[in-house]
């Protein structure tokens, strides 16, 4: 069996999440193996910057360079959410996404074409990293046909309100209940907002760790999680990220500045992006807060907490 090395933001996330996380870590060597026997693999080095499953530099057979990626379901949630990502990467078919190359449903895993580094990686500003994404996800967003079956903007909004609620009680209400308040209140906003009609393709968990150099100046997404919804539902992943600067200053201020930024670039209502943003805050704040031993998470619901 393969010895592989596992990243700590990986290994945290799965032992804090009790048996499931456990038997994910214990059967990752044998999968690996399973996977590389099917596919022709040879395998590389793990790239460290994910949380939600193994991901490895590989070549296959034909000396392709391309990325395993094993992902983590801890529960039925995330099994579908792989599922709405196998059916994003066919719908997307490599136009702002990475190329899926192959895919088994009942591990779960994807081989996806290799992309180079991240925006974080190659040294870029937060502005400069918020920019990129933000004239990217254009080239990903199309629009859906009617009869495809992804998840909408309004089912995600109240799966959210159903989370964050759930989450920060079984947490013993790490931050004020107002925070929590008000992120219910815009995740019922943006339900009663969703159109049929104005909705695409969105990638889900759009970050400067997500968005890979692909040559010539461009970049593609990774990590595609795959909703039909408004695009500004999109601009609430960047909204969310890079919080010290936004600590570091007139929070509301700043958090409303990075909103009129991100909408001026994309064409779209600054409004909806800043309540996105918000909702987005709150519940990456409390995952994190559960998962990792970092910090990070108080940090993001402190943002959260001046912007009221």
């Amino acid at each position: 069996m393969t010895a592989i090395e596992i990243p700590t933001l990986v290994r945290q996330r799965a032992t804090h999440n009790g048996a499931a996380g456990s038997a994910w870590l214990d059967a990752l060597p044998s999968v690996v193996d399973d996977l590389s026997d099917r596919w022709g693999l040879t395998i590389g080095d793990a790239f460290a910057g994910g949380t939600a499953g193994y991901v490895v530099a590989a070549i296959d057979a034909n000396g392709r360079d391309c990325v395993l990626k094993v992902a983590m379901p801890l529960d039925i949630d995330e099994r579908e959410t792989f599922a709405r990502s196998v059916l994003a990467h066919h719908l997307a078919a490599g136009r702002g996404c990475a190329a899926l190359l192959a895919h088994a449903d009942e591990v779960p895993a994807m081989l996806l074409e290799r992309l180079g580094p991240n925006l974080a990686d190659l040294g870029f500003t937060v502005a400069q990293i918020l920019d990129a994404i933000a004239d990217t996800l254009p080239t990903f967003w199309r629009p859906l046909d009617d009869d495809v079956e992804l998840r909408t903007g309004a089912e995600q909004a109240q799966w959210l309100a159903r989370y964050i609620a759930t989450t920060w009680e079984a947490l013993g209400r790490p931050c004020d209940r107002r925070v929590i308040d008000r992120a219910v209140e815009l995740c019922d906003r943006r339900a009663d907002a969703y159109s049929l009609e104005r909705s695409v393709l969105v990638h889900g968990d759009a970050h400067g760790w997500n968005t890979l150099a692909a040559g010539d100046g461009t970049f593609k997404f990774v990590d595609v999680e795959g909703l039909r919804s408004e695009p500004a539902h999109d601009l609430a992943v960047p909204m969310r990220e890079y919080n010290e600067p936004l600590l570091d200053g007139d929070t509301a201020r700043l958090v409303r500045a990075r909103a009129d930024r991100l909408a001026a670039r994309c064409d779209v209502d600054a409004e909806a992006v800043w309540e996105w943003g918000f909702i987005e805050r709150v519940s990456t704040g409390l995952a994190n807060v559960r998962d990792f031993d970092d910090g990070d998470g108080a940090m993001f619901l402190e943002v959260a907490g001046r912007c009221l």
